[in-house]
Parts: C-alpha cells; sequence; structure tokens
C-alpha cells in the first residue's frame, strides 16, 4: 500500500480558523466522485438538489461539508454546493430556558440537554428547505461565540445544498418529514473509542480539565453517539471515519 499524501488546509469555521487535512488519493477517489454525482443529479433532476451529511458527534462533518464546498468550487468540472449546519436549527437559548422536557422519567429545563433531538426547531428546519428549493432562503446559524442561534443570517439560493447535522436520518417521528426531503445522503460511521477520543481532546482544547471532559463525554456525548449510530436509517453512500482521520467508502446504495 503506498505512503498517503496528506494535503492541508484551513477553514473558516464560526470565526474561527481551523486546520484540515485530507487523503489526497481520498480527495480525488471519493469526495470528487460525490461532487460529480451531486451536479449530475442536479442535471437529472432539473432543479434544485438537498444532499445530507449525518453522523455521529466529532465525526468531522462540519470541517468535512466545508471542504467539499471549497472544493467545488475550486473544480471547473462541478457545481458549486453550499454548506449548511443542521446548529442553526437549535432552539433559542431563551426558548430553552423556559420550556422543559422528559428525561428519565423525569421533566427538565430544555437546556440541560442541549442537543439533543428535542432541542432543535424541526418544523422551521422543513419550512426552510422546501422554501430553499423555489427561490432560496434565509437560513439561522448558531454562533459559536455567543452560543446561541442567529435567525436569518445566511441567504442561501444555491442550486446544490450540503446540509450536515447528527439526527438527519434518525428514525424519530418528528424527524420522518426532515428525512424525506433529502434527494441524496451521506452516513458517516466511525468506531466509539475513536469518537470518545476525538470528543475528549475536543473538551480539552476548550478548556476542560480531563476530569471535566471524561464526566461530559459520560453524561451527554456516549449517548448521542448511540442515538445516531443505532437510530439512523440507511443513506445513499456510508463512509467510515479512520483512525488516522481519513474516510473510505463502506457502501453506496445502487439505483
Amino acid at each position: 500500500m503506498s505512503e498517503k499524501i496528506w494535503i492541508n488546509d484551513e477553514l473558516d469555521i464560526s470565526g474561527f480558523k481551523y486546520p484540515v487535512r485530507y487523503n489526497q488519493e481520498t480527495i480525488e477517489n471519493l469526495f470528487v466522485p460525490f461532487l460529480k454525482h451531486l451536479s449530475q443529479l442536479r442535471t437529472d433532476l432539473d432543479r434544485k438538489v438537498i444532499c445530507y451529511l449525518a453522523a455521529p458527534p466529532c465525526a468531522g462533518k462540519t470541517a468535512l461539508s466545508m471542504f467539499l464546498e471549497k472544493l467545488s468550487r475550486e473544480r471547473k468540472n462541478l457545481d458549486p454546493i453550499r454548506a449548511v449546519s443542521m446548529d442553526g436549527f437549535h432552539f433559542s437559548n431563551d426558548y430553552l430556558g423556559s420550556h422543559l422536557a422528559m428525561r428519565d422519567g423525569s421533566t427538565i429545563p430544555m437546556k440541560f440537554i442541549k442537543g439533543a433531538p428535542e432541542t432543535f426547531d424541526t418544523d422551521l428546519m422543513q419550512q426552510k428547505l422546501r422554501a430553499v428549493r423555489g427561490e432560496g432562503a434565509d437560513f439561522p446559524i448558531y454562533d459559536r461565540n455567543i452560543h446561541d442561534v442567529i435567525p436569518d443570517a445566511m441567504s442561501v439560493e444555491d442550486d446544490i445544498i450540503l446540509l450536515e447535522g447528527n439526527y438527519l436520518l434518525l428514525k424519530n417521528p418528528k424527524w420522518t418529514n426532515i428525512r424525506a426531503l433529502a434527494d441524496y445522503s451521506v452516513f458517516i460511521k466511525a468506531e466509539p473509542e475513536l469518537l470518545k477520543d476525538r470528543l475528549i481532546e475536543r473538551k480539552l482544547h476548550g478548556g476542560k480539565t480531563p476530569e471535566q471532559a471524561e464526566k461530559f463525554f459520560n453524561q451527554s456525548d456516549v449517548s448521542n453517539i448511540n442515538l445516531v449510530t443505532n437510530n439512523s436509517v440507511g443513506a445513499d453512500e456510508t463512509w467510515h471515519l479512520t483512525a488516522d482521520g481519513d474516510y473510505e467508502l463502506l457502501e453506496r446504495r445502487e439505483d
């Protein structure tokens, strides 16, 4: 097996400079064919296309979606895509603080389970996704500087939309209508221990102690990983996140 050649890049994610690297062979043999397929799908359907990129927490989906957008705009034989995040459809902090949810038989404020499926405004998500197929729509964004949602902050009028998020393919009644709006989908699988290592590393970089990072993982992250991994419907393509941060194709559904 030949040695991997890594391409280093830097992305602007929520105002923060974020270094990334992707394997050159993966770019040419997985990413570019995927983008070519979306371009062809837009031509075949003769309308705007919505694609989902779903994955458990810390599988790299946000950076990957933004890199795919950048790649699509750099290659002349590809239609440009627009990457957007499901995080913009969080309920606001005010809403989460004033509404309740059920957990383990108890009623608790939604703010204590922020990031769980019920803390997203799926009705608004449906509305915006339907509108984007027409003239376009103004999407909300999640600002990580203020840790809250900014409504209608991003104008989305592109022909191919790549929406990334944890729960887009979830087997849950509230998400059924969301799933139905996708023209194409990708799901990323990863080993739980790899995701744990990446999540704890993220918390450490965010200023938490090792003890705090481990506690947060056990109280919140592990349940979200299990939920997404075990309760998502099959996607058109399934990719695998490898230990070195690379991606490989596991399965592509035949038409």
